[in-house]
């Protein structure tokens, strides 16, 4: 079975969240389940000097506004199919914004542009290895499926959302540019969306199958307020839609070898020197309550409003925060005020070192999303023996077992949810996790618990052979 992955990003070339994560992770393990899987990805900078020499495999004299090649390598243990394309990818700036912070006006033909050249890959093959399917992550590999289809092509499909929010909108007039039919611009079985071109939109409606990456988010999904205005479509093809989880990479995050964190350790007392370790490194006094820590980008849908909102319930009962993130203006600013406070720290950026040390020293971690497709960090936090404490919403309710008086009774208990989630509730949250700290040996249940708790991708890469295996030989 031979799969290519068409996406954006990929760990370790280029990341901006959690999808890079997920498809550079997916080639290995899927390796081990007999799936051959290439990774195409756009020719940024980084992705260029990661490959270094590469064998062209595929060539194209018009693309979008220029001529671009696919290129074929093997990096960091991946093997990968690069759109070459210098007047698209080689620029200054982040992957989809430049550098003022605004998207790039040709963001739909350069990753048209992605979509096409995996079209042709899926039909043509890529010198002498041809794909059995052809799977796709969010908007920005959405018209793969279409141009496929329209071409004639029965190659099996498959979309994956990793985050309904972003749809990759165009305006009609750029119809002809993207090389669309103007017949399939309608509402009802096309990629129209609200007089707009919808990427994302066109993947659901062409795709053969669609996954998302938790099943409570696929059931969320044909919901209004989870759907971004994409429910009816979703619902629609409930059928051919499937939640599989997202794993982590454990032999990156593990606590017994870590080489990023203070010391290494089994079990959960092992947490101790790295948490001495954090509090030194940020200034942090000692203190009767659990030190609580947040990794995520600081914007709404994280529900960090609320954190504000809702921390003096957190450091009135000898509790502390450190914060990692960047993200809305606004949300840096109020967290840094509220690090005047002793027992507040915060850090605005991102570092993948620290945010091993914050999860291996930490009692616990908030990730009280307003809407949370899979999420990694409470994954991470599990592994290390480091409670979750998320709202109920997506893969946040697939992976933590709460500590209700039930699961409590039973000793299975792994984190604490919130629902519903408002500034209150959260409050009142944290003063339950104040309260289960303070009861040392449930809390180290809990913690062991945490660790025993499978985040890996076994089960998750199992699933996909079996959807590869189904969508590839329909009956």
């Amino acid at each position: 079975m031979k799969v290519l992955s068409v996406a954006s990003e990929c760990v370790p070339f280029v990341k901006t969240g959690g999808l890079a994560d997920v498809v550079g992770a997916l080639p290995r393990v899927m390796g081990q389940a007999g799936v051959e899987m290439r990774v195409m990805l756009p020719g940024y900078p980084g992705v260029m000097r990661a490959i270094g020499k590469a064998k062209t495999v595929l060539e194209e004299s018009d693309l979008f506004g220029g001529a671009g090649r696919v290129v074929a390598a093997k990096a960091a243990g991946i093997d990968l199919l690069v759109l070459d394309a210098p007047h698209l990818f080689e620029r200054d700036g982040s992957l989809y914004t430049g550098p003022g912070g605004t998207d790039w006006a040709d963001n739909p033909e350069r990753f048209a542009a992605l979509s096409w050249m995996a079209a042709r890959v899926a039909m043509e093959g890529a010198g002498k290895w041809r794909p059995d399917i052809l799977h796709g992550h969010d908007w920005q590999a959405g018209f793969a499926p279409y141009y496929l289809k329209k071409q004639g092509s029965a190659l099996p499909t498959i979309l994956t959302i990793h985050n309904i929010a972003f749809h990759g909108l165009a305006p009609r007039d750029k119809l002809s540019t993207l090389r669309l039919d103007p017949a399939d611009f309608v509402q009802d079985g096309g990629f129209e969306f609200w007089g707009q071109v919808d990427a994302l939109k066109a993947g659901l409606v062409w795709s053969d199958k669609i996954t998302t990456v938790s099943p409570t988010y696929a059931r969320e999904l044909t919901r209004p307020e989870f759907g971004a205005g994409l429910h009816g479509v979703i619902e629609a093809r409930a059928s051919d839609l499937a939640g599989i989880l997202n794993g982590i990479d454990t032999e990156a995050w593990d606590p017994t070898t870590d080489p990023l964190i203070a010391a290494p350790f089994k079990t959960p007392r092992g947490k101790a020197r790295n948490k001495a370790a954090l509090r030194w490194e940020f200034g942090l006094p000692e203190a009767g309550g659990p030190l609580c820590v947040v990794v995520s980008r600081l914007t709404e849908q994280k529900g960090l409003d609320l954190l504000i909102e809702a921390l003096p319930a957190l450091v009135d009962q000898g509790g502390q925060l450190i914060l990692l993130g960047t993200g809305e203006a606004k949300l840096e600013a109020a967290f840094r005020k509220a690090a005047h406070h002793e027992n507040v720290a915060v850090h605005i950026g991102y570092d993948e070192g620290l945010s091993h040390r914050l999860i291996a020293g930490a009692d616990a971690i908030l990730v009280p999303s307003r809407f949370e497709p899979c999420g990694l960090t409470q994954l991470y936090a599990l592994r290390y023996g480091t409670i979750p404490l998320v709202s109920l919403t997506g893969g946040l309710a697939d992976t933590v077992i709460p500590a209700n008086p039930a699961a409590l009774a039973k000793g299975v208990a792994t984190g604490i949810q919130i629902n519903p989630l408002t500034s209150h509730a959260l409050a009142l949250g944290l003063l339950d996790l104040c309260t289960l700290y303070q009861d040392k040996a449930t809390w180290a249940r809990m913690q062991r618990n945490a660790m025993a708790q499978p985040v890996g991708w076994e089960a998750s890469a199992a699933a996909y052979a079996r959807l590869y295996h189904e969508v590839a030989t329909p009956a």
